[in-house]
């Protein structure tokens, strides 16, 4: 069989698809050991692979053994959420003998490659699998790499991936309601919303569930409350200036992030505000952040550890060929009340 390479080059799987007549999707298939490929195509497949001697990663790791290289993506590593996350993956990892790649992409439109040639890159590498972390990456992104046969799992995704890839979250909805219902019983009504991204999956469950508990009580959600952003602490402190600049001032605020939450504090604090004497106060995450800040932050607290070593769990059976119970994964949250709410009081005069 002639190829269309150059002498001294390997051919990539798009020229191998070309020369059997089929697509690439299908000899990456082939090439990861899928069983939806119709006997006579992969027989025809196997055959250029094998004259052209193209080894497939999982042939590569045997001919060189080695651990299980996994992949995760992250927009940065600057959150607490995202160290947290990291530890988890670390902790399982170690345990298993995997080795973990950590990139950083800068926001999924800033990773410098489209979906298909990062996909190639990873299955030529023969990486076992890729843990993308509350990235924005694009289902089309998504699924070049499921297309490719890379086990994929998506931790808190800022859109719905598609069906086939695995994502891991907490129980976003049901902290959102817990957080409202405890400020609720404290006696607060007038309760801010700083959140992060508006389209996030978790942002919008969050938000949900603290607007559903104002709802059964009969509180109206005034639209002015909700402010959206991002999850850092620049969304806390510009975000608590926009609601003091309000003619009916909150008594509490509700951060969808314990780095919202820094942030509100630090303001608070140049506006001479005190909390939770005269603003109370709740994160969610419950990381490092919560238990350090002054006040010490009441926060809805998300398994981040959990959710890594859940992640990785789920690459490495995709990986291994091994069944999943679930392509959506939940964990639970839980309210950890500690220094920053109290009952209202009246916000000093405007």
């Amino acid at each position: 069989m002639a190829t269309a390479t150059k002498a001294g080059t390997k051919p990539t799987l798009a020229e191998v698809a070309r020369l059997v007549g089929v697509s690439a999707p299908t000899v990456s298939k082939v090439v990861n050991g899928r069983n939806d490929v119709a006997p006579e195509t992969r027989a025809k497949v196997l055959a250029a692979l094998a004259q052209i001697g193209y080894a497939s990663p999982a042939q590569r790791r045997v001919a060189t053994p080695g651990p299980d290289v996994v992949e995760v993506a992250f927009d940065a590593l600057t959150s607490a959420y995202n160290t947290d996350v990291l530890t988890g993956i670390l902790e399982y990892a170690a345990l298993t003998g995997v080795e973990v790649l950590v990139s950083i992409t800068g926001g999924a439109s800033h990773t410098g490659l489209g979906p298909q040639p990062r996909a190639q890159r990873m299955l030529d590498q023969g990486r076992a699998g890729l843990i993308v972390v509350t990235s924005a990456f694009s289902q089309a992104q998504l699924s070049a790499f499921r297309r490719h046969g890379i086990p994929v799992v998506v931790i808190d995704p800022q859109n719905p991936p598609p069906p086939d890839v695995v994502s891991v979250g907490a129980t976003n909805w049901a902290g959102g309601k817990a957080a409202a219902e405890h400020l609720l019983e404290l006696g607060h009504e007038r309760i801010g919303y700083l959140g992060g991204p508006e389209g996030a999956e978790c942002n919008q469950a969050r938000l949900h569930g603290y607007m559903s508990v104002l709802m059964s009580r009969g509180i109206d959600v005034k639209p002015e409350y909700i402010v959206h952003g991002k999850f850092r602490i620049e969304q806390g402190i510009e975000g608590l200036k926009r609601l003091l600049s309000l003619p009916e001032r909150p008594t509490a605020i509700f951060a969808a992030s314990d780095s919202i939450a820094v942030g509100v504090l630090r303001e608070a604090h140049l506006q001479g505000i005190r909390v939770p004497e005269d603003l109370s106060l709740v994160g969610f995450d419950g990381t490092a952040q919560a238990e350090d800040s002054v006040p010490a932050l009441t926060s809805v607290s998300q398994p981040l550890q959990e959710m890594g070593r859940s992640a990785l769990r789920s690459v490495l059976r995709q990986a291994h060929g091994e069944p999943l119970d679930s392509h959506r994964v939940e964990l639970a949250t839980e309210l950890v009340v500690r220094e920053s709410t109290a009952p209202p009081a009246a916000l000093p005069a405007a």
